[in-house]
């Protein structure tokens, strides 16, 4: 035997927190089996194992920071099978077996540890799984009836912390499943009956007996037979039970995180177990009961009804994607939580679209296109590093700003899944032809599905650009933590003053909003000014 570590893979961030364990010590893990769940700012991911074995410690915490290459736990390793021993039994156990009553010849065929099982009725009992406390089952994967491999799922057992499938330990056809969903169980409970083909491995082993004089009318006395487990009782779980409450690490996280109490939420999952969507369900319920919200939810917004449409006409319900429940639930958290103020102006871009125009067979070269986009992130990174309050953020407990010394940008991408925000880091120290080779690839790869966590993280200000669609200006909603947002429409040619004459000039209509807790008018006037100036003089960027 040998212990090993398995380590962190590549996880397409920095780092990633601790949310979940799924495995627990002593229980036996295949190659690939997830050990833990990391979840980072914008995803979460299950860790394979790279080994088979015992585990035998964890080596991390519910709530630990990990990185590649970070050790998970440590798992013993079988370098060989061991053969199994078979005990020599006497030569009057074939007599005294011909004496024992035919259901406790049944009840003999039964076959613990693993032991090789004979022809008969074969009792599956739950084995080791790494806790005493009673477990519950959560699916039946199998019926009466059915035709079962040695390893294959009887059913799945789930506990607050993991969830575990139970394997046929024989092969053979389902008699009797003893047990229901809902039904909790421990080790050596009762899980059905299997009806088992004859096999040419030798019976279960037994331990050899001390030879005994016998009278002839008194036949040794048959070995002793463990009493058969009985059924699991069902366990009722009703919607006014609070004494158990089904739900993961992760969720009871989110519920401390917003002060929602487990108890008085329904859960969706099996068995009533509680999951994410479910306290965002919660949550909104609150929100429309202001005699039932609290400040934490927040308290006296109005319901708004629920409407049965189809009785107006045809319908269709589609329901929401993953990224549109989140964009959904960020959306509306920063919305309750942030004070928006949106300035408005616009930018005279002539000379820049004039510039750009005469850049068009150099990007073409280039293998690359030049967008507005680079410039708006150039102006954007000058003027973050001259008005630092929008390159900032408000500490969680109100009571600081946290300025940033780096320049990092997003920029909102509409896809198919619904709106992705990659981000550019360093935007300050790169130039329009590297900004613009690096917004057509990460836009690329949020079309794709392809971003990676650690390319959606850490912006301290985003871009939202509604300019091929239309429009002469819009609202945007603060990406919280960030203070700052600056939304773009499109441009069109207006005639302009100059002193003397209207003039034709292309005019590009910018709205930027902020958080009025950070951010006061002032502030916010100088900023627009400055991004307005440096893209109507392009010059300007090279100061």
């Amino acid at each position: 035997m040998a212990k090993q570590q398995v380590i962190v893979p590549d996880i397409g961030a920095d780092a990633a927190e601790v949310i979940e364990w799924m495995v627990q010590v002593g229980d036996e893990i295949a190659v690939d089996d997830s050990l833990l769940v990391l979840e980072s700012d914008k995803a979460s991911m299950e860790v394979p194992s790279t080994l088979a074995g015992t585990v035998v410690e964890l080596l991390v915490n519910i709530g630990d920071s990990l990185s590649e290459g970070a050790a998970i736990v440590l798992v013993e390793t079988a370098d060989a099978a061991e053969p199994a021993q078979v005990a020599e039994e006497p030569a009057e156990t074939n007599k005294t077996e011909a004496a024992v009553q035919p259901e406790v010849q049944e009840a003999l065929v039964e076959a613990p540890n693993n032991q090789p099982v004979s022809a008969g009725k074969h009792s599956v009992l739950v084995p080791d799984i790494g806790t005493d406390d009673a477990v519950e089952v959560i699916e039946l994967s199998v019926s009466v009836g059915d035709e079962v491999e040695e390893g294959d799922t009887l059913l799945v057992l789930e506990s607050d912390k993991a969830s575990m499938e139970i394997p046929a330990d024989a092969s053979g056809r389902v008699l009797e499943i003893a047990v229901a969903v809902g039904a909790s169980l421990k080790q050596g409970d009762l899980i059905g009956v299997l009806e088992v083909a004859g096999r040419v491995d030798a019976p279960p082993a037994r331990a050899q007996e001390p030879k005994q004089e016998a009278a002839p009318a008194a036949p040794a006395a048959p070995k002793a037979v463990p009493e058969q487990p009985k059924t699991a009782p069902v366990a009722k779980a009703t919607a006014s039970s609070s004494e158990v409450v089904y739900a993961g690490p992760a969720v009871r996280k989110l519920a401390r995180e917003f002060s929602i109490p487990l108890e008085q939420v329904s859960g969706s999952g099996p068995r009533g177990r509680i999951l994410k969507e479910d306290l965002h369900t919660f949550v909104q319920q609150r929100l429309s009961k202001p005699e039932a919200a609290t400040v934490s939810v927040g308290a006296g917004i109005p319901a708004v009804p629920a409407v049965d449409f189809s009785q107006f006409g045809p319908v269709r319900e589609e329901a929401l994607s993953k990224i549109g429940k989140v964009t959904a639930a960020n959306m509306q958290r920063s919305w309750l939580n942030v004070p928006h103020v949106t300035q408005y102006d616009d930018a005279d871009v002539t000379d820049l679209e004039a510039f750009r125009a005469s850049l068009k067979d150099e990007a073409a070269r280039k293998g690359t296109k030049l967008t507005p986009l680079p410039f708006l992130l150039k102006a954007c990174a000058v003027a973050l590093k001259d008005n630092p309050k929008f390159n900032a953020s408000l500490s969680a407990d109100g009571e600081s700003i946290i300025y940033k010394e780096y320049v990092h940008i997003g920029f909102a991408v509409d896809t198919p899944a619904g709106l992705l925000v990659p981000v550019i880091r360093d935007v300050d120290k790169k130039g329009l032809w590297e900004l613009a080779e690096e917004v057509l690839e990460l836009a690329a790869l949020a079309r794709d599905k392809k971003l990676k966590p650690a390319q959606m993280q850490g912006a301290c200000f985003t871009i939202s650009s509604l300019g091929a669609l239309g429009g002469k200006g819009f609202t945007p909603i603060v990406n919280a933590p960030e203070v700052g947002i600056l939304g773009v429409s499109k441009s069109s040619v207006q005639p302009v003053w100059d002193g003397s004459s209207f003039v034709p000039r292309t005019m590009l209509p910018l709205s930027v909003s902020y958080d009025h807790r950070v951010i006061n008018g002032a502030d916010g006037g100088r900023f627009m000014n400055q991004v307005v100036a440096l893209l109507s003089d392009i010059r300007r960027l090279t100061l």
